[in-house]
């Protein structure tokens, strides 16, 4: 049975509204400033940027966002029977509630959907310091030992979790496709994935509307929107 991988980035998940990071229209480029709001040193040192951080949360479109078709065709293709793989570089779920089991999908960034301690770890969902924002608490601490709370996502300055990692490394190794999906491939180490299974053997595929640095490891490159043309490519491999 073929195992088919597939890397997706922000550029998967603005069909559900949710703006990219790095792209033409992206977040960076627009307010520069709001990169220091999920970078870990400013982060932890700076009451006024946890304050800022968590108005950002608190209006995030993510808490709108429902799947769409590429999210869809994704499940789909899972559900045909071909052995299928997610390693996403999102932090949204919305693979996951497009119906991807969560067992195969391997949220390589984290997820913006729970809250971990930077002291303790404790993790605790996110909608439960987001209701105590809503209730007058700018910064909510930690309630199990009154540390600092964050979004249980990887910010800039952290390492990804080990052992995530090298199960994406693994998949990586082991598909026999593998599709870049709506990714600048600039962020490492995830971008990284898509040249370690390239190196392996595997088909590779990038899917996104922008040149990417492994454009010229790819056997096909679309620049169609991913809504459209990603159900199209999955196809191929239903039932594989």
């Amino acid at each position: 049975m073929t195992l088919v991988a597939i890397l997706s980035g922000a550029g998967i998940s603005t069909d559900s509204g949710i703006p990219d990071y790095r792209g033409p229209n992206g977040l960076w480029r627009r307010d520069p400033g709001a990169e220091k709001l999920v970078t870990y040193v400013s982060y932890v040192h700076d009451p006024e940027i946890r304050r800022r951080a968590w108005r950002m949360r608190t209006d995030s479109p993510t808490w709108r966002a429902e799947p769409n078709a590429g999210h869809r065709a994704v499940t789909e293709l899972e559900r045909s029977g071909t052995a299928v793989r997610v390693l996403t570089q999102n932090v949204d779920g919305l693979h996951q509630r497009a119906g991807t089991p969560a067992r195969k999908v391997l949220e390589l960034h984290g997820t913006a959907r729970e809250t971990s301690c930077v002291r303790c770890h404790a993790r605790a969902p996110m909608e439960e310091a987001l209701a105590r924002v809503a209730a007058g608490e700018e910064d909510p601490p930690c309630r199990v030992c009154g540390g600092i709370l964050k979004s249980a996502t990887v910010m800039f300055g952290e390492r990804l979790d080990p052992e995530v990692l090298a199960q994406a490394m693994a998949i990586a190794k082991a598909c026999e496709v593998f599709l870049a999906v709506g990714t600048t491939l600039q962020v490492q180490p995830a971008a990284s994935l898509a040249g370690l299974a390239a190196d392996h053997g595997a088909r590779l595929i990038v899917v996104n509307a922008e040149p990417t640095p492994y454009d010229d490891r790819a056997d096909e490159i679309v620049r169609e929107p991913i809504g459209t043309a990603l159900p199209t490519l999955l196809k191929r491999f239903h039932g594989g």
